[in-house]
């Protein structure tokens, strides 16, 4: 589903629809402003908190070296708000990242990083491992520049692989390390399932898999599929969409670019595209 679709968000094309975001409040609120401003009502149902790691050691000790790397690579906003943390806390500035190349994987990770005071040097547009890894090779001028480089990436404890499998397979030496995790958050299991048994929700949204994963546990339904039927499953991303389609959902909704924005715009032309309210997307 391309994102956009000619509806402006003052458009109250969503009057009367419903539509839960799983990110936490203080994560979401364009994406929340986006959907309201088309009329939409919105329920916050955070299905995982960010938390600090089980331990700080290794980024500490990344952080005392920061001056052996070539390249620094956030993955997430989390990730620069967490790293940017435990600089202060150990009475450090993020202007220690001067003297490296820094990588931002997302438009909401460059600007985490602005926010923060630091230089990116290169924002993927696409938001996943393979977008990050294309632009770093064409920052660098091709990937025999890559050979020999060393690359720090800050990120969640639980990540997927992938980034630091094909750094290496270019030749370079990746130190991945725990910035944060992901916790499930306590919430009212009843109230969210007793809305969608009742069919007034219209879409989700979901910005990474475990969004999905930690939503699934907590509806605890012996049919996710037939509880969310007719529901648009928005999905951040084609590793979100994945982890919803491993899980029997359908009606995925996708944006072209890989960030929240985008997303509400995505729901928007969703629903918009309804000819009423209860309409079963196939």
């Amino acid at each position: 589903m391309a994102e956009g679709g000619g509806f402006r968000a003052g458009h109250q094309s969503l009057l009367g629809r419903t539509v839960i975001i799983t990110r936490q409040r203080n994560q979401a609120a364009e994406m929340a402003a986006i959907l309201e401003s088309a009329g939409a009502s919105v329920i916050y149902c955070p299905t995982i908190e960010i938390v600090q790691p089980d331990s700080w050691s290794d980024l500490d000790d990344a952080i005392h070296r920061i001056g052996s790397y070539d390249w620094i690579v956030f993955t997430s906003a989390n990730g620069v708000k967490f790293f940017d943390r435990r600089l202060g806390e150990l009475g450090l500035d993020v202007s220690l990242l001067n003297s490296i190349n820094c990588c931002a994987i997302g438009p909401a990770t460059a600007a985490a990083l602005a926010s923060a005071g630091a230089s990116v040097s290169v924002t993927a547009s696409d938001s996943r491992a393979e977008g990050a890894v294309a632009a770093i090779i064409s920052h660098c001028g091709g990937p025999e520049k890559v050979t020999g480089l060393r690359f720090l990436l800050p990120r969640a404890q639980v990540a997927r692989e992938l980034l630091p499998t094909e750094l290496r397979n270019l030749g370079a030496f990746v130190d991945p390390v725990d910035a944060y995790r992901t916790i499930k958050p306590k919430l009212d299991s009843q109230a969210i399932t007793r809305l969608l048994e009742e069919r007034r929700v219209d879409a989700i949204t979901f910005t990474s898999p475990s969004t999905i994963e930690h939503f699934a546990d907590l509806l605890l339904s012996p049919d996710l599929a037939g509880l969310l039927k007719g529901v648009f499953i928005g999905c951040i991303g084609p590793v979100t969409a994945q982890a919803a389609r491993r899980l029997g959902l359908h009606s995925i909704v996708q944006p072209e670019s890989h960030h929240g924005e985008a997303l509400a715009r995505a729901i928007i032309e969703a629903l918009a595209g309804q000819s009423s309210p209860g309409h079963q997307p196939g």
